[in-house]
């Protein structure tokens, strides 16, 4: 049942909570649940499997007064390995991180960093000239700079 506090903030009882994440079904009827539900490791032939979406790039989009910038963490990418293309303002990052020669490698006993390819994909969000773009690569950090159209220079289409 859902309590509420002196601020009004609705707080929800642990078998709520449980139940709003995995729903109803999981939990089984009430006489089946025998405390709070813990995550189960995945199977071991699931620790095999290779996932065939690329991961993403994470990144970080600001504007100043004249230029729009993107920036995205690539450690440990070689720029030969970067392909960086612009599309109808849509700005796409692809690469491969690779982990080096791992022939030797006989078992993980943890395993968190992404190797292997990657691809993001931004809708950038105000007008840029396409011919003044600028890509840095520079100690694990790619860079990408683009003019921004002046609004005052933006085309207006009258309606008839």
């Amino acid at each position: 049942m859902a309590r509420r506090t002196r601020d009004d903030d609705l707080l929800m009882e642990e078998d709520e909570l449980t139940a709003a994440f995995l729903g109803d079904d999981d939990l089984g009827s009430p006489s089946q649940q025998s405390g709070p539900q813990q995550p189960q490791a995945p199977a071991a032939d699931e620790w095999d499997e290779e996932e065939s979406v690329p991961g993403q790039l994470a990144v970080d989009v600001y504007e100043t007064k004249e230029r729009l910038v993107v920036k995205a963490r690539t450690a440990g990418v070689n720029k030969h390995d970067l392909d960086v293309s612009i599309s109808d303002n849509t700005l796409t990052i692809r690469g491969t991180l690779s982990a080096g020669n791992e022939e030797d490698v006989e078992n993980y006993f943890l395993q968190e960093c992404y190797w292997g390819e990657f691809s993001r994909s931004i809708a950038l969000p105000v007008p840029v000239k396409e011919e003044e773009i600028e890509a840095v690569l520079k100690d694990g950090v790619l860079t990408i700079s683009f003019g921004k159209v002046k609004q005052d220079t933006v085309k207006k289409i009258q309606i008839l």
